[in-house]
């Protein structure tokens, strides 16, 4: 699997010297307004107003969720997630540096109901997840080519009953052939971000 790479037309938050900003926030729920760092590797968090519309969206199913963070990077909608009362997160992240700064930080949050599992994504689902997972969010990298891996792995068991998943993908990538009882519930597009709330 190729390195979690952001294409360059990808944009990023500089401050007023050109410097990547790495900082990120939680937006609403039990750590509103906490703010969190994350590695300086090639992690293309997803913007503010687009998790601000996810979670809109997911309202009424975030409380006492079970969620997979498939492609985890930054972990920000995992903990999104958390702090609006899931029951559980599972975060899936392949670089080792930005695995160990997020559960560094769950330690420091005292997050207890989340698990950061070091592991590509397609292996990750080839073993079999214990649990069907009430929400996934699917966010690989640009240009990959993961997206239509994970959903195909995602269709053999990996979900729950109803479950709901979150697919953001490049504007200019085009969106996989999808499972036959997947149905599209919302869309939007922010900038060079498409993304999309899917139930199965």
């Amino acid at each position: 699997m190729p390195a979690r790479r952001a294409p360059p037309s990808k944009k990023s938050t500089h401050d007023g010297r050109g410097r990547q900003q790495r900082l990120l926030r939680i937006i609403a729920g039990a750590w509103r307004g906490r703010r969190f760092r994350f590695p300086e590797l090639e992690i293309r968090p997803t913007p503010d107003r687009v998790r601000e519309t996810l979670f809109n969206w997911l309202q009424a199913r975030i409380a006492g969720a079970h969620c997979l963070d498939l492609y985890a990077g930054s972990g920000a909608i995992g903990l999104e997630a958390l702090s609006r009362g899931a029951a559980s997160v599972v975060f899936v992240e392949h670089q080792r540096a930005a695995v160990n700064a997020l559960r560094a930080l769950l330690r420091d949050w005292q997050a207890h109901d989340a698990t950061v599992v070091c592991d590509e994504a397609q292996h990750f689902l080839a073993g079999g997840p214990e649990r069907g997972f009430d929400l996934v969010f699917l966010d690989p990298p640009y240009g990959s080519g993961e997206l239509s891996a994970a959903v195909t792995a995602l269709a053999r068991g990996a979900l729950a009953p109803d479950a709901r998943i979150y697919v953001e993908r490049h504007v200019e990538d085009a969106l996989p052939a999808l499972p036959p009882t997947w149905r599209e519930l919302r869309t939007g597009k922010a900038g060079e971000v498409r993304y999309h709330l899917f139930a199965a």
